[in-house]
Parts: C-alpha cells; sequence; structure tokens
C-alpha cells in the first residue's frame, strides 16, 4: 500500500501526515510531494525523517491512495494523471466538488455515493461541520431551510495566516499598527465578513460552497441556504451559528437526542454551568461539537444551536482519511 500527499508541507497537508501516523492508517511507503522549492524539506513520520520530493507526474508510478491538499489549480493538472497511473485520489481542493460525476463525501452522511469512482472529493471545512451535525436531524425530521453564520480562524487560510495573527498580535500588543499581507483587513483584534472573493450575486465563493455543498451532500436540491461566512481572530476551529426550519416539528430534548446518538458528534450543551463548545476547546479534537440548542423563535419548527469543530481536523484532513479508512480498512 503506497500512499502519496501532495501539498505536504502546507498546513493541511502537514496536519494529514500527523493523522495518518496518529490513526496508525495501514501503508506500507508514504510519499511525500510539494512544490520545487519545498523538495528536500524534512517532515516527521513514525518516527522517521521523510524528504520531501518535487511533485511530477511520474512520482504517482506504484501509488495506491493519493491525497490531494493543494490548490485547485494543481488538482486539475495532476489528479488526471494520478489516476491514469492507478491511484485512487481524494481531493481537498475546490476542482472536482460539484462535478455530477465526482461524489462529493462525508463519510457519515454520504459515503455510499462513491461507488467505483476513482476520484473521491472533499468538502469545504465548513461545510463539512455543517452537514455532519444538521445530517442526523434532515434523516429524522427533514429540513426545509438553514441559515448558517460562520466564525472561522485564521487556519481556514493556511500557514501564513496563522503566522500573520500571531504577529499582528504581537504588535498591536507593542503598540503599533498591524499591517496585513495575507488578509484584507488587519485580523488581530478584528473580524471581517469576507473569506473568498465575492459574486455577482453579493455571497462570496465560501458562502456560496456551503449552499451549493450541502444540497449536493444531502442529496436536496430544494433545500434553502444562506450563509454569512465570518474570518474571527481565532488561531484554528471554525465556530457556526445555525439556524435551521424542520419539515416536522420536534421539540428541543427531541433534537438534542438525536445529535447525542449522531456519528462523529458530541453535545455540551448546558449554558446555564456555561458549558457549549468554544474554539479552544474543540482545537486537536476529531468530533463535532454542538451546544445552544434551543428553538429558534422565528421560524416554524425552527431550532438553533452552535457547531463548534477544528476545521484542520474533521473540517478537512480528518474527514479525507475517514473515507480512505472505510474504503481501505481500519487498522486492527
Amino acid at each position: 500500500m503506497k500512499v502519496a500527499v501532495v501539498g505536504a508541507t502546507g498546513a493541511v497537508g502537514r496536519e494529514l501526515v500527523l493523522v495518518l501516523e496518529q490513526r496508525n492508517f495501514k501503508l506500507d511507503e508514504l510519499r511525500l510531494l510539494a512544490s520545487e522549492r519545498s523538495a528536500g524539506l524534512k517532515i516527521p513520520f513514525e518516527g522517521e525523517n521523510l524528504s520531501v520530493e518535487p511533485l511530477e507526474e511520474k512520482k504517482f508510478d506504484g501509488v495506491d491512495l493519493a491525497f490531494f491538499c493543494v490548490e485547485s489549480d494543481i488538482s486539475k493538472r495532476y489528479i488526471p494523471s494520478a489516476i491514469e497511473r492507478g491511484a485512487l485520489v481524494i481531493d481537498k481542493s475546490s476542482a472536482f466538488r460539484l462535478k455530477p460525476d465526482v461524489p462529493l463525501v462525508v463519510p457519515e452522511v454520504n459515503f455510499g455515493s462513491i461507488g467505483n469512482s476513482r476520484l473521491i472529493a472533499n468538502p469545504n471545512c465548513s461545510t463539512i461541520i455543517l452537514v455532519v451535525a444538521v445530517a442526523p436531524l434532515a434523516r429524522k425530521f427533514g429540513i426545509r431551510r438553514i441559515v448558517v453564520c460562520t466564525y472561522q480562524a485564521a487556519s481556514g487560510a493556511g500557514a501564513a495566516a496563522m503566522s500573520e495573527l500571531r504577529n499582528q498580535t504581537e504588535e498591536v500588543l507593542k503598540g503599533n499598527e498591524p499591517r496585513p499581507i495575507v488578509f484584507p483587513h488587519p485580523i488581530a483584534f478584528n473580524l471581517f465578513p469576507h473569506i473568498d472573493s465575492f459574486l455577482e450575486n453579493g455571497y462570496t465563493k465560501e458562502e456560496m460552497k456551503m449552499v451549493d455543498e450541502t444540497k449536493k451532500i444531502l442529496g436536496d436540491e430544494r433545500l434553502l441556504i444562506s450563509a454569512t461566512c465570518v474570518r474571527v481572530p481565532v488561531m484554528r476551529a471554525h465556530s457556526e451559528a445555525v439556524h435551521i426550519e424542520l419539515e416536522r416539528k420536534a421539540s428541543v430534548e427531541e433534537v438534542r437526542e438525536v445529535l447525542r446518538n449522531a456519528e462523529s458528534v458530541s453535545v455540551l450543551d448546558e449554558p446555564e454551568k456555561n458549558i457549549y463548545p468554544t474554539p479552544l476547546f474543540a482545537s486537536g479534537k476529531d468530533e463535532v461539537f454542538v451546544g445552544r440548542i434551543r428553538r429558534d423563535i422565528a421560524l416554524k419548527n425552527g431550532i438553533a444551536m452552535w457547531v463548534v469543530s477544528d476545521q484542520l481536523r474533521k473540517g478537512a484532513v480528518l474527514n479525507a482519511v475517514q473515507i480512505a479508512e472505510r474504503i481501505f480498512g481500519k487498522p486492527k
């Protein structure tokens, strides 16, 4: 079993290598691929320091499974060659997510949609977090409408963005003016409703990813969804305020019970004791945490809840590894 990680030196790629080791993913050889400028860098894996190799088509010879943790243009260029050489590909980019013939998969929700496909798309991190929390309710009660506001950490924009938050925080505490480089505005002690570029309809690409991907994963094109995505000065783990209109009325306790029994969901919902999910608590953990479950008094059959998860874990690499585990088998 030979596995390749494309984009191994980025924040997502490094986290993927870590998760493969932590979950004892069964493989015989791990090949780390990245840009020419990253070639030769060392990344620890199972007690060894593996060298990063330059990304070339021939590097997929003999590879059984390839994780792509790169931008869409790189995925579009190299994935066809990886598949042609015999690899099953799990792609983290947005390049193929909405292609009708490419399964877009959250394993707890729609693993059966994979079929015999050799290319599997991994959804956007915010979409994964949302879908893990709402899919159990959709199955039990049906959903007509979702309104979601996200509070997304710097890590969602990569390692350079995390450094920018750290550096700007230090500068502000020293009394200096922070200079944005990665983000359009200062991120330290600030937030802004701008993730990815704006579209003609006034929404951003990130917001429309959540709309379109959620419909595809849940298999419901009639579902009404609106999203507002906000970047906040948090290092890692995304939070989401989710408002749902159910098809049929359900009590808050019924909703809690469904979520308590849902795969990959952990309910933390005792607000009177200050118990609810936070990004600091969720960082480094694998679950999707749900709290502040209550009736939404503005919607018919409405439910409101607060959802938090580490988007580098479940929102990115863990989802991809879980897909691979279900295909190739978990370690004994």
